[in-house]
C-alpha cells in the first residue's frame, strides 16, 4: 500500500465527512473517465461528439472533466452519439 493509499484509508476512518466527500468526488471523476474512454474507443474527438449532440466542444470537455450533477438524459445522449446505451446499476456499499 502506498503512502497516499494509507493516508486516504486512515483519513476516511477518522473523518466521516472526508470519507463521504472523497467517495462522491471519486465517483464523479470515474464517470468522466468512463465517458472519455468510451468516446476514444469509438474513435471520436470531443468536437465530433459535440457536433452529434448539437453543442460545443467545451460542453463535451466539461462533461468529461467535471461530471458532477450530470443529467441522465445528457448521459444517454452522450452514449448514443457513438452507438452505446447507458446502463445503470445499484450495488450494495461496504460499510466504512
Amino acid at each position: 500500500m502506498s503512502d497516499l493509499q494509507a493516508y486516504i484509508r486512515n483519513r476516511k476512518q477518522s473523518d466521516p465527512d472526508f470519507a463521504s466527500d472523497y467517495e462522491a468526488g471519486y465517483q464523479q471523476f470515474k464517470i468522466g473517465v468512463m465517458l472519455k474512454l468510451a468516446r476514444e474507443d469509438a474513435g471520436l474527438t470531443q468536437e465530433e461528439v459535440a457536433k452529434k449532440l448539437n453543442t460545443k466542444k467545451s460542453a463535451i470537455s466539461r462533461i468529461e472533466n467535471h461530471a458532477e450533477d450530470i443529467r441522465l438524459s445528457t448521459l444517454e445522449k452522450y452514449a448514443r452519439a457513438f452507438g452505446k446505451t447507458l446502463k445503470l446499476e445499484l450495488q450494495e456499499t461496504a460499510e466504512v
